[in-house]
């Protein structure tokens, strides 16, 4: 596998999204020069990609995972560990 390619099994989100963060900041605060806001951004650009992909490969998961009988099933999403069907009086 090339440097460019991101392998979304041993893709580590949480982890690049935090680099991502702390490049963020670095390039805020303006202490960088020029040829160093340059890398950081290429670096962003990387990190930013890989985590769109893992973040498009874990959707695409899921919807293979609620696929019944070749249809898409939906079901609402519950905030603070409702059950769904609380909501629907069943």
């Amino acid at each position: 596998m090339s440097k460019n390619t991101v392998d979304t099994e041993s893709f580590a989100f949480e982890q690049s999204l935090a680099e991502l963060e702390t490049l963020v900041q670095k390039m805020e605060s303006g202490d960088l020069s020029l040829e160093e806001s340059l890398k950081a951004f290429e670096q962003g650009i990387k990190l930013t990609r890989g985590c769109q992909k893992a973040l498009t490969d874990a959707e695409q998961k899921v919807q293979k995972l609620l696929m019944q009988n070749g249809e898409l099933t939906t079901e609402p999403f519950a905030a603070g560990g409702e059950e769904p069907s609380a909501d629907r009086g069943l």
